[in-house]
């Protein structure tokens, strides 16, 4: 009980002192390494978030390990990250095996329970991404997609004028956006 709120101050002081050593490390980090690091995550990003920050948080706390080893460490996921990435980017079969693939989850009018099922998604969580697109009926709606990163989006059904204006559109109607996520329903 002695050291429930206070050890003494040289601890004190090199939590602190790592503390913004190790902040400055991640903003130089983050800021060389770009948007990736910060954007929508996926499955792949999301992970190496939750590693860097375990390996932050245990470089200010724990004193068996130096600022220098544990900045190694954390330079290192980023180098990893930024490697894994950049071969996704030019590999699709190494894109395919680390992320996961887009999901149509709701199509012309009909949810689709086994792809709803499949991603554990319920229908208000569907309705609240309508909402927030300022979507209100379902019959306005084409098809709700769950993305790489685990956002929802809300592709609206086209109007006469978007099919008379618009080339995104192929012979069957079906949006090109849409066309290569319907191989991929179950």
């Amino acid at each position: 009980m002695d050291m429930l709120l206070f050890d003494n101050i040289e601890k004190l002081g090199r939590i602190i002192l790592t503390a913004v050593m190790v902040y400055a490390l991640i903003v130089l980090i983050t800021k060389v390494s770009g948007k990736r690091s910060t954007s929508q995550l996926n499955n792949f990003d999301w992970i190496v978030t939750v590693m860097i920050g375990s390996l932050s948080a245990s470089t200010i706390l724990l004193e068996e390990i130096p600022f220098i080893e544990g900045s190694a460490a954390i330079v290192t996921l980023y180098c990893l990250q930024f490697l894994v990435t950049k071969y996704a980017s030019v590999s699709a079969s190494f894109s395919h095996l680390i992320l996961s693939e887009p999901r149509i989850v709701f199509y012309q009018g009909q949810f689709l329970p086994d792809a709803m099922r499949a991603e554990r998604l319920t229908r208000q969580e569907l309705e609240s991404a309508m909402r927030s697109e300022g979507m209100h009926s379902f019959d306005d709606i084409e098809a709700i997609v769950f993305e790489s990163d685990a956002t929802l989006t809300i592709i609206p059904k086209p109007t006469p004028s978007d099919s008379k204006n618009d080339e995104q559109q192929s012979d069957d109607g079906v949006s090109e956006t849409i066309k290569p996520l319907m191989s991929n329903d179950d």
